[in-house]
């Protein structure tokens, strides 16, 4: 387990942090030209974030930064009442679940949603702690307080491929 810390400044720098994550999870990009890595024909390798703190503290505002970072240019809301909200890019699959209206775990099994938790698919969730037991357990957790005018940003590592992550942002 690896846990790295960040301070956010403000939304523009919680934006620009969900780009680089966005970066940390593409497939090997050794080979290619920093260009043609921005944009929704980028594969990923997947992986699980949860995403944790209080209501508006920037889990959208990250999410945004991390769709952004993909090249998705369109709107990017809290999914608080579809509960998901499915980004089918060219050449991955991204999902964006906001868990604060479950009144319980066992709801997450009601959604159907098992399948888009395949380890090719990032998925990003809020309130993961919500749906505790109901969905897999992440690569990823980033945990965002507030600290005088910015955000606190913790972000620990918990399985390989959140450790290969970590390894790619942090250096």
């Amino acid at each position: 387990m690896s846990i790295y810390q960040k301070f956010l400044t403000d939304e523009e720098a919680t934006v620009a942090f969900g780009r680089e994550l966005a970066r940390a999870t593409y497939v090997d990009t050794s080979e290619i030209s920093v260009e043609i890595l921005v944009g929704a024909g980028t594969e990923t390798i997947g992986g699980l974030i949860h995403l944790n703190g209080d209501l508006g503290v920037g889990k959208t505002t990250l999410t945004r930064g991390i769709m952004r970072g993909y090249g998705y240019s369109g709107p990017v809301k809290s999914p608080t009442y579809t509960l998901v909200e499915p980004y089918e890019l060219e050449k991955c699959q991204i999902y964006h679940f906001d868990l604060y209206r479950l009144a319980n775990p066992e709801e997450v099994e009601y959604l159907g949603v098992e399948d888009y938790f395949q380890s090719t698919n990032l998925c990003i969730v809020e309130w993961a702690n919500l749906g505790k037991g109901s969905i897999p357990g992440a690569d990823i957790v980033i945990e965002l307080e507030t600290e005088g005018t910015g955000r606190r940003l913790s972000f620990e590592s918990q399985t390989q491929k959140g450790h290969r992550i970590a390894e790619r942002l942090w250096r």
